[in-house]
């Protein structure tokens, strides 16, 4: 499959945060100025493990999707993966 930069990809990004107090607005900033390319998101906090967890499905170019989890795994304490689906 030839994937250019200007194609539309359906997948997810994982975001652990383990310092909530110190990144969680930052972080919502950064969504809401890529809000374009969230489909749905949900968000856990983690008591037990003092986390929070917010998983995204996405759909947009590589390009923006990567823009926005390389300005989320910026902040400190968060970390972010990618997955997209073969379509």
């Amino acid at each position: 499959m030839d994937i250019r930069t200007n194609e539309r990809r359906i997948g997810f990004v994982g975001i652990i945060i383990d310092q909530p107090d110190q990144s969680y607005h930052e972080l919502n900033d950064i969504l809401h100025s890529y809000s374009f390319l969230i489909v749905g998101r949900l968000g856990l906090p983690y008591r037990d493990r003092h986390l929070s967890i917010i998983s995204l499905i996405v759909d947009g170019n590589t390009d923006d999707i990567g823009a926005l989890t390389g300005k989320v795994g910026q902040l400190p304490g968060v970390t972010v993966k990618t997955g997209f689906a073969k379509l």
